[in-house]
């Protein structure tokens, strides 16, 4: 696998001494359905909580979510810091890219290996949304020219700023050093050049990625690669014998909907989830609540096969 700095195997780290960061799991051969390990930091420098997060492939909201204590405005060296990098697999086919917006992380499955690489993105902000759905990959660009859209360029204006007709390929343009076009032609895969933005909802649609994993990605994937963008702020999985969920707090315009029918809406996805094992589960109701409301972004046992 080229272009990866962190390949971890069975929840083990192992340092690669090559160009990018992102992070690459061998799919359990158990048929778990979660990869990866959380680690704890503590002498970091008192470095900023973007470039702790850029340092570990994580997003801005995903390093906050699994620190609710944590103040990102004072940050004293030695405080414990979690680094969430365990996943549950999002509940698709593991085929392409797979997108989960209530995440704000990509998932791709290279074909033909038994692999997955991970990496945080930033998505649409409200009333800007970035599209669900089943698309491919059209068009890969190396140094892409930006052509802001009519729409983006009256809303900038509206808060003073002018956009020209095209932002030419350099440090100046928002979509960094490499684009992939969806098959919904005005929507991208690109870089950026603000980095602070990933793992954020602050672009118009588009989804971006932090300047060394678009450029790992870009190198991996191929022009007709499918992509599934989805929405799943609870995930459900298997370690082993344990039922595992993972939660992560909903989009905010779907926020309302959620927190009114929060029970329903898991109590649900665990009996179909559990009706499709065809195995007798015991379900610790109690914790899924805890879980599913703690929203962490850490998977954690709710049950058991018997």
């Amino acid at each position: 696998m080229r272009n990866l700095i962190k390949i971890v195997l069975t929840g083990t780290l192992i340092a690669v001494t090559v160009t990018a960061q992102a992070l690459t799991f061998e799919l359990p051969k158990d048929g778990s359905d979660v990869v990866g390990q959380v680690k704890k930091i503590r002498d970091y420098n008192n470095t900023p909580l973007t470039d702790i997060a850029r340092k570990y492939d994580i997003g801005y909201y995903e390093l906050l979510e699994a620190n609710p204590s944590l103040n990102p405005a004072y940050i004293m060296n030695g405080t414990p810091i979690v680094i969430p990098t365990e996943y549950v697999l999002p509940n698709v086919k593991h085929q392409g890219i797979v997108i989960n917006l209530a995440e704000l992380r990509l998932y791709y499955y290279p074909p033909n290996e038994n692999i997955v690489v991970t990496e945080p993105i930033g998505i649409g902000r409200q009333g800007w949304d970035t599209p669900m759905g089943n698309f491919k990959i059209i068009q890969k660009i190396k140094n892409p020219d930006w052509h802001p859209p009519a729409s983006i360029k009256e809303d900038m204006a509206q808060y003073g700023t002018i956009l020209p007709d095209v932002v030419p390929a350099g440090p100046n343009n928002p979509l960094g050093q490499y684009a992939m076009r969806l098959s919904l032609p005005t929507y991208l895969l690109h870089g950026t050049n603000d980095a602070t933005g990933v793992g954020r909802r602050v672009s118009s649609g588009c989804i971006r990625m932090y300047p060394e994993d678009i450029k790992a990605l870009f190198e991996l994937v191929s022009t007709g690669t499918p992509v599934t963008i989805i929405n799943q702020p609870y995930k459900l999985g298997l370690q082993k014998n344990k039922l595992v969920m993972e939660s992560h707090k909903p989009l905010s315009e779907m926020r309302h909907e959620y927190s009114d029918n929060l029970q329903a809406i898991w109590i649900d996805a665990i009996d179909n989830f559990v009706a499709e094992l065809q195995t007798p589960t015991v379900i610790d109701w109690g914790k899924v609540d805890q879980t599913a409301r703690a929203h962490i972004g850490i998977p954690e046992p709710v049950g058991y096969m018997n």
